[in-house]
């Protein structure tokens, strides 16, 4: 018998699951399945064994494996379990979970290797490829009206849905998202505000009114669908999002909260050293917001100055808000949000409690009478990296890309995968309903 090995659909968009299938082998025989991956130029690899059935096949989604990177019936955990492959003076642990992928345009490509353990020439290969485009998505530069970011337009004619991505305290643009929202038929405004050529470099006193300004922008020159603009951001981005949700209530009409606050935050991680960790980190007017950090006497210590780093980053927020008065007064009031509101969180968070932020906010909406769909994605054992589908989850800790502080996301490998996958499908279909054209037929 020949080893066979293949892949189904073998070249798809990256939230397509794949199926990965062995053949051709030894009723009981030692199957070994790898995959390797070129992401930004570093190798990224993952490994599993399984025991081949008595019809000589062995299924990734169906069979557990016996031994390697992971321990669960997925068939996407060849993917989602890669660690780069260590290079001198470095370790998996040290290096950042999440590569950074750019080229939206240049697909992830992946190549398979199966061989019997017992049996040396019996060896099997396959390609698999991932595309963050499908096609006919338009891609463009957006350099207008102050603005830094990159358009994703789906194919055909509009309207299409419509929804901006913030990224969170690494800063930069996410084209990624942008770029798969627009593959699933939503336009993407993908836009940075910091960390990016052209502006700050640090996320220290960001004035509201830049957002304003993309807001008018994406309904003058969009046309979005309904009307609607949905805003969506990630950690210090999903507090973004709710915040211009209160702020811009008529320019606004949804809001996606990835692991968000529920209060405004002091620039932290992400601050202009020059003004240090407590600074302020959004203005409005020219003055600075109210946030959870300023001058709080519960807050006594923090971990973004190198300091030793504490049993759970988390605990600081818990200080900040044992005060209620500074609870209160750094709270995003986000029963003032005009339309559905969505927030995805991971119960074991390690950077900040999302899953109470999360909670907070549904639960403020309701008790407020909120006349539109909020909806809850808490996710048991993810953790505050919940990202795109069937890319490697965060597993030990990373250093903050500003910062450069050492942190651990937290959650375990099958909540984070999971979440990840499971997130994206929910939230494209909360942008359907958000932006349906309402039926006006008697």
């Amino acid at each position: 018998m020949t080893l066979r090995l293949t892949v189904s659909p073998a070249d798809d968009l990256l939230d397509v699951p794949r199926r990965i299938e062995v053949s051709g082998a030894a009723p009981g025989a030692l199957v070994t399945v790898s995959a390797t991956t070129d992401r930004a130029g570093t190798a990224w690899s993952a490994r599993a064994t399984y025991r081949a059935d008595r019809a000589g096949t062995v299924r990734l989604d169906r069979d557990p494996p016996m031994s390697g990177d992971y321990g669960r019936v997925d068939g996407m955990a060849l993917l989602t379990s890669q660690r780069p492959d260590a290079t001198p003076g470095t370790t998996p642990d040290t290096v950042p979970g999440r590569p950074p992928t750019t080229d939206v345009e240049r697909p992830l490509r992946t190549r398979l290797d199966a061989w019997d353990e017992s049996d040396a020439t019996q060896r099997a290969t396959a390609d698999l490829v991932q595309r963050w485009t499908g096609p006919g998505v338009r891609r463009r530069d957006v350099r207008e009206d102050g603005l830094v970011g990159t358009l994703f337009v789906p194919q055909g004619d509009g309207p299409h849905p419509t929804i901006v991505v913030l990224n969170g305290s690494g800063g930069g643009i996410n084209e990624q998202r942008g770029a798969l929202y627009a593959s699933r038929g939503v336009q993407a405004l993908a836009l940075g505000y910091f960390g990016v050529p052209g502006l700050p470099d640090h996320i220290t006193r960001t004035p509201l009114e830049y957002f304003e300004t993309a807001l008018r922008h994406v309904h003058r020159e969009l046309a979005p669908r309904a009307g609607v603009v949905v805003v969506s951001g990630q950690s210090r981005g999903g507090e973004l999002a709710l915040l211009l949700g209160a702020t811009y209530p008529g320019l606004v009409g949804a809001v996606v909260a990835y692991v968000p606050g529920a209060h405004v935050h002091g620039s932290q991680g992400a601050a202009d050293p020059a003004q240090g960790w407590d600074s302020p980190t959004w203005t409005l007017g020219g003055e600075p917001l109210p946030h959870l950090w300023q001058d709080n006497p519960g807050v006594t210590w923090q971990p973004w100055t190198g300091g030793p780093p504490p049993d759970r980053y988390r605990d600081v927020y818990v200080d900040g808000l044992r005060d209620r008065g500074f609870a209160a007064a750094s709270r995003i009031p986000v029963e003032r949000i005009a339309g559905p509101v969505a927030c995805v969180s991971g119960m074991a968070d390690g950077l900040w409690p999302s899953s109470m932020y999360a909670r907070q906010v549904v639960e403020t909406l309701r008790a407020a009478g909120h006349a539109h769909e909020t909806l809850l994605l808490d996710y048991p054992d993810a953790g505050h990296s919940i990202a795109l589908p069937h890319l490697p989850v965060a597993q030990g800790p990373t250093r903050h890309p500003v910062s450069g502080i050492e942190l651990s996301a937290g959650g375990t490998p099958a909540g984070n995968a999971f979440a990840d996958a499971d997130s994206f499908a929910q939230v494209c279909a909360f942008v359907e309903r958000a932006t349906r054209v309402p039926d006006l037929r008697p």
